[in-house]
């Protein structure tokens, strides 16, 4: 990709997105922090073979991938469904502003959008990209991160009282740990008016973690 590729993330998004990451680091941290605190108080009262299970425990506790989301979602746009097309196939697709909107870097692809993350001081790096198909139904929005399944977008666009009505049911392609439940929570929290600052009136919503 080229410089020519990138994206420049809208503005009023991008402030959205940077309070969900204001919000979403130190909730992590202190779940990282609480199972650090838990670990040492292990190895402090408990003997030592019974405290280093403990801290075993609490280690697959938090990173086993045991959770999936899922989650339907209804919106309504002024939009033709032809513009809804073009806007969920873009490299800033409505439905993941808490992805490219943190993103390092955002880059437009021929099918949809690249992003780069970079974490731990830069140590560790992470590519995550979309993709837009067409389907029987309507289309489907395909993410992959580290080129591995993330998430599945099915989408339904329908004309109904002069706006385009969207429906959108989330199959998330991959499971993770206790220690996401905080990036989950914090997103749940600005979603909706993520999606609102992007056009998008929210009709329905549900969404949940299971296993």
């Amino acid at each position: 990709m080229t410089a020519e590729n990138n994206v420049a993330v809208p503005e009023a998004v991008g402030d959205l997105a940077r309070r969900y990451r204001r919000l979403e680091r130190p909730l992590s941290g202190a779940v990282a922090l609480s199972v650090g605190l838990l670990g040492v108080a292990a190895l402090t009262l408990l003997p030592l073979s019974r405290g280093v299970l403990a801290v075993a425990v609490l280690i697959v506790a938090v990173r086993a991938p045991v959770l999936r989301r899922t989650g339907r979602t209804v919106l309504a746009t002024d939009m033709p469904p032809d513009a809804v097309a073009v806007d969920l196939g873009s490299a800033t697709p409505p439905l993941l502003p808490f992805q490219w909107g943190v993103a390092d870097s955002v880059q437009r692809t021929p099918d949809g959008g690249r992003y780069e993350f970079s974490y731990l001081f830069g140590l560790r790096s992470l590519t995550m990209e979309t993709a837009l198909r067409e389907t029987d139904a309507g289309h489907e929005l395909v993410v992959t991160a580290a080129d591995r399944p993330w998430a599945t977008y099915g989408i339904t666009t329908r004309e109904e009282d002069g706006r385009t009505v969207v429906e959108v049911e989330l199959t998330s392609d991959r499971r993770f740990g206790l220690r996401r439940v905080p990036q989950w929570v914090v997103a749940e929290r600005y979603r909706e008016a993520a999606l609102e600052t992007q056009g998008y009136t929210v009709l329905e919503r549900e969404s949940s973690l299971g296993p």
